[in-house]
Parts: C-alpha cells; structure tokens; sequence
C-alpha cells in the first residue's frame, strides 16, 4: 500500500493533519505498553533528570516538549535503552529492560525500537535501499528478504524511484524518509525520535509530520518524538512539557471534556 500521495490536498500542499486528530482524539483507551518509573539520572553533580513516570500507549503519539536542558534528549535515550538510569525502571510489557545486560539490549533495540535522529545518520556509502535493510539483516533477515522489506518501506514513503542513490544524492527530506523507513524495517513496537524534523525545511517537516500521522493510524505505531516544532507537537495525542528535569505540564488530547492546564503546544514550545 503506497499511501504517500494522499499526504497531499487539492491545492498540491502537505496535508498534515489528514484527519487524524479528529479519528485520534474518540480514542483515549490506549494499552500500556511501557512505563517509565521514578527516573533519576545525573552527570556528576549535576541532576539530569528527577523522578520522571510517563506511561505509553500502544498506537500512541506523544510528544515531549520544553527549553534545552529540559532532560528531553536524556529522558529519550533512557526510554530507548541508550543510556542507564541512577534509578527507576522503564518496563515493556512488563518486562524491566534497565535490568538487561549490555548484550541483551542490543538485541532488544534491534527487534523492538526503532530510533530517527534530527540528522539522519545514513551511512554515506550505502544506497538508501541498502540504509533501510541493515538492521533487518542485522536481525537475522536473509538479504533478499530485507530488501524485500525495505523497498516495501521506501515504495511506500513515496522512494521506490530512490532506493539506488547514496545520500548524497537525495535531498534532506528524502534522507530523512530514509531514515524513517530503516526505523521502521524490523516493525518496532515503538519509534524513538529525536527532533526529526529539527533541519528540514518547512515543506519537509510538513511532509514528516504527515508521514507520522498516517503511520500511527494506518499501521497502529507508536512514536515517542522530542521535538521544539510546535507544529509536529500538535499532531501528537500527549504533549509532554519538561522543565529543569522534570514533567511539570501534560495536554492530553485524548481526554474528552477533561479539564487541562492552561497552554498549549504553541505557548510551551520555545
């Protein structure tokens, strides 16, 4: 299925929102699918980040907001087995993976998380076909059938025509795609990024935040996205706002008539 043409309206613009908010917002009865307990971490004397709980809904947008320095990035990384906690835990289907060995995480990363970064980290000397298929091969995926699956992915997101080029000859949008096809190539369970629309233009972000808007609800992913681009936060069904280390405002779209703390993506997003 090649969904990427309707991300368009009549007027040929990037139809963001594609009538996802107004379908998403019916829908507050997510499963938890992770939870992130009482997190500390610190980097010599200074505190990171303060006893942060977040729970994740499986099929579930959220958006984590707020100033540099916020804990955004660290917070991020921890959900994603990148780094360890002081302490706390962060539990997938109830399984703690803080307790997990370094080798047991790899492992856990590969098959279950899929991560995209603001620059999208494709390694320059391999086409975007051969970008997506690593880690599927990586997980254990003959070459045929991680291509198979990746020119699926790029077909897709509207690159069947640029599986070949390297990189450097694709445009910052496109590579961007990529990167989202290769985080998706193993059908994680949850989808990590981090500013991904942080150096595109505004037409390419509005093309990103399309693409994450139609994966969530055509193919029930889950995305957890740090991000200061208001307009990605307001696709979100959750915006997480941190400050100093600390959650300290959540606007849950999901909450019908529920009362919410003054503000919203726009005001908390500077």
């Amino acid at each position: 299925m090649n969904f990427y043409p309707r991300y368009y309206n009549e007027s040929g613009n990037p139809a963001v929102f594609c009538g996802f908010l107004e379908n998403s917002q019916k829908n507050a009865n997510f499963a938890i699918m992770i939870e992130i307990k009482n997190i500390c971490k610190s980097f010599g004397n200074l505190q990171v980040l303060g006893n942060v709980s977040l729970s994740i809904g499986q099929g579930e947008i959220v958006a984590i907001v707020g100033p540099s320095g916020a804990g955004k990035t660290t917070l991020l990384q921890i959900a994603g087995s990148l780094d360890r906690p002081d302490s706390g835990s962060v539990v997938y289907d109830g399984v703690d993976i803080t307790s997990q060995k370094e080798r047991q995480l790899a492992g856990f990363r590969n098959r279950h998380i899929g991560f995209i970064f603001q620059f999208h980290e494709l390694l320059p000397e391999f086409s975007a076909r051969e970008n997506v298929a690593i880690p599927a091969m990586i997980a254990g995926d003959s070459r045929k059938e991680a291509f198979r699956k990746a020119d699926s992915l790029l077909e897709t997101l509207g690159l069947a025509d640029r599986r070949s080029h390297k990189p450097a000859e694709l445009s910052g949008g496109e590579k961007q795609r990529v990167a989202i096809a290769r985080a998706l190539i193993n059908n994680p369970r949850i989808v990590l990024a981090d500013e991904p629309t942080g150096s595109l233009d505004s037409h390419n972000r509005d093309e990103i935040h399309a693409i994450i808007s139609r994966l969530c609800l055509e193919r029930g992913h889950t995305f957890l996205i740090v991000t200061h681009d208001s307009s990605l936060a307001s696709i979100a069904h959750r915006v997480v706002e941190m400050r100093d280390g600390e959650i300290v405002n959540i606007i849950d779209k999901n909450s019908e008539g529920a009362e919410i703390v003054p503000g919203d993506a726009e005001d908390i997003i500077k």
